[in-house]
């Protein structure tokens, strides 16, 4: 694999940001290769799974481009107060690595998966454009921010006003539970959640499932020992590659 880090200026943002990438060094698929947006978590950056995982080593032979951005505390959002990196990621990112990149542009070539506010972002994805993906997951999820957004840490609550307003997310398309409600199951991609069974985060992921079931949404739902750490994303990252429809 080739290990990529990228600094290009985003009309998006109006600044210069960055993006670590997962190449193959050599594919003669045709059509392109597949691609694997991987997301970071609330306090990492592009480069968290590369530094603290083996996730170059996971992708060998596999023929998966692998694209990691960096979007601070955004919450993957279009935030109220900050930078519009919803859009980033979703409109100008893709374009900017099919410039650079063979890659595939097919939904059956696609995924998404993250951890933590990652998974978050990679759930929402998948629910407000499943045309564009045939898998995503999520690890640790921040699954349930419409049940957080009104809790009593002000630092976190802080962010989420900066990303998505005071007024919170119930009912919008930023809630992940109402999108579930809202979706057709048949036309959506694939869907994993994992979660530690010691991970404070357990909660959202198990409320997240529950209303997949409700909606008809199928789901592969996955709780194993670990907590919020990267020993546990190490290995469950494995399991998301195994699962993803590489074939």
């Amino acid at each position: 694999m080739a290990l990529m880090r990228c600094s290009a200026y985003s009309s998006t943002l109006e600044l210069t940001t960055s993006f670590t990438v997962l190449v193959p060094e050599r594919s003669d698929r045709p059509g392109g290769m597949r691609v694997l947006y991987l997301l970071h978590g609330l306090t990492d950056d592009d480069t968290s799974w590369t530094r603290m995982t083996a996730v170059e080593r996971y992708v060998e032979g596999r023929d998966l481009v692998v694209v990691m951005p960096a979007v601070h505390h955004s919450f993957y959002a279009d935030q109220v107060v900050g930078l519009p990196f919803w859009t980033y990621v979703t409109d100008e990112l893709p374009a900017v690595v099919a410039s650079m990149l063979r890659v595939s542009t097919e939904r059956a070539d696609t995924y998404v998966a993250g951890l933590s506010m990652g998974g978050y972002g990679a759930m929402r994805w998948a629910l407000l454009q499943p045309e564009r993906f045939a898998a995503a997951a999520s690890l640790s999820g921040a699954l349930a921010l419409s049940d957080a957004h009104g809790q009593q840490d002000p630092w976190f609550r802080a962010l989420l006003d900066r990303s998505f307003g005071p007024g919170g997310i119930d009912g919008t398309d930023a809630d992940l539970s109402h999108l579930i409600r809202t979706s057709d199951p048949d036309r959506l991609p694939a869907l994993y959640a994992a979660c530690g069974t010691e991970d404070f985060l357990l909660g959202a992921t198990e409320a997240f499932a529950a209303t997949c079931g409700e909606s008809g949404v199928a789901t592969t739902v996955r709780y194993r020992p670990g907590g919020h750490e990267w020993a546990y994303w190490d290995r469950q990252i494995q399991d998301v590659l195994d699962w993803l429809p590489l074939t």
